[in-house]
């Protein structure tokens, strides 16, 4: 035998808590995690926070202080990082360098933590930092925004934006435990609550055909902002989605990506738009354009697609300019082409039978493509003239 094998198996596991106030002195839930989980006798811990955030809460800087002069579970590193939100702190490589300068000049080792309070593209940016420094230090993600509560700050992927690609640049990492705090979400501007509604019906529509009915029954108190109605809705995406993640391919070492319904689309057209187009905002358009190419692929009835465009609606344009397809040379065609590499090579595409039952396709047809675009621009007209009407 002229070669030697090695196989071994790494048991990952954290925990997603729900509370509020996370950083009120009363509130125990950060204390007592460190007390389970810190054995190291010095043990630091480095805030990285979103700059959008603290415009909204300006004595956030303050309430995390005064939580660790109480709670003396780590040492506060009292030097906060403060970096831009949303895809800026993605896009310019001096955020990460400054993370890890932090990381360089705190002395923060892989016993240690730094924790993310921020939106989604924060915590992936710091995930990813994380990830890289010292081949992995213990990461805690503190999500902010609905799309980060209940999608990508519960997962296990991080990365940042290079040469002009979403997440060339990424790790597969798991936190050691993420704390949603609705208090958090009283902040937000609708554009971004609402934002975070689309993976919402993304893993709905895949997964779980009730949560879809219940947010069609629902969907008025969650654009008023319902807290109890908008509690559950976080639970339950969040559920779905580190039930899919506990699969059999948690790391997508294959070319399978459910989650990532309505995405190749949904990355090319942030790109589009220089990122002044949400993620959610996106999302909710690339899912439009692969619900209503599958009914014409004829995979999909045309009474279930009524029924997911009437829902994208009532939260979302899905007819921006950048995502329509006039001809076979428009832009957001490419998407499919950086998606396939993205995914490896092989183009792994999930398009939808029934509400709440996805499949995958390793092709799509750009003449299909042009009709369902047309389809739901006539949809929307005909909606308007309606509403109009009435």
């Amino acid at each position: 035998m002229n070669y030697l094998e090695q196989s071994f198996r790494i048991q990952f596991e954290y925990k997603v808590y729900f509370t509020a106030s996370l950083f009120d002195t009363d509130n125990l839930t950060l204390a007592n995690f460190f007390k389970l989980h810190s054995p190291a006798p010095e043990k630091k811990i480095l805030f990285v926070l979103d700059a959008g955030l603290l415009d909204v809460n300006p004595a956030l800087e303050t309430a995390i202080t005064a939580y660790f002069q109480v709670h003396q579970e780590v040492q506060l590193v009292t030097s906060f990082v403060v970096v831009p939100g949303g895809e800026a702190a993605k896009n310019d490589p001096k955020v990460l360098e400054r993370i890890i300068d932090a990381v360089n000049t705190e002395g923060i080792d892989r016993h240690s933590y730094i924790a993310a309070v921020g939106g989604g593209a924060v915590l992936d940016l710091v995930g990813y930092a994380a990830a890289v420094a010292h081949r992995g230090i213990r990461h805690i993600r503190i999500p902010t925004t609905v799309l980060s509560q209940n999608d990508s700050g519960i997962g296990v992927k991080n990365g940042i934006n290079y040469k002009g690609k979403k997440n060339f640049l990424g790790t597969f990492a798991p936190p050691a435990a993420v704390f949603n705090d609705k208090q958090f979400l009283l902040t937000l501007n609708n554009r971004d609550f609402r934002s975070g509604i689309a993976e919402a019906i993304k893993v709905a529509l895949i997964k779980d055909a009730d949560f879809f009915y219940w947010m069609e029954e629902h969907a008025q108190l969650l654009l008023n902002r319902d807290p109890d109605h908008m509690d559950y809705l976080i639970k339950r995406c969040a559920q779905l989605h580190m039930e899919h993640i506990a699969g059999a391919d948690p790391f997508e070492l294959g070319s399978s990506r459910p989650l990532d319904f309505g995405h190749w689309s949904a990355h090319k057209l942030e790109q589009l738009s220089h990122f002044s187009i949400t993620h959610g905002e996106a999302v909710a358009m690339g899912m439009a354009l692969d619900s209503t190419y599958s009914l014409h692929a004829g995979v999909l009835s045309e009474e279930k697609l009524q029924r997911i465009l009437n829902l994208l609606s009532m939260f979302f344009d899905i007819t921006h300019p950048l995502i329509r397809i006039t001809d076979l040379k428009a832009p957001i065609l490419e998407g499919l082409q950086e998606f396939r590499e993205h995914l490896g090579g092989r183009l792994c595409i999930t398009l939808l039978r029934d509400i709440g039952v996805g499949f995958e396709v390793s092709e799509m047809d750009p003449h299909t493509l042009l009709q369902a675009s047309q389809y739901i621009l006539q949809f929307k007209m005909f909606q308007y003239k309606t509403n109009t009407f009435h």
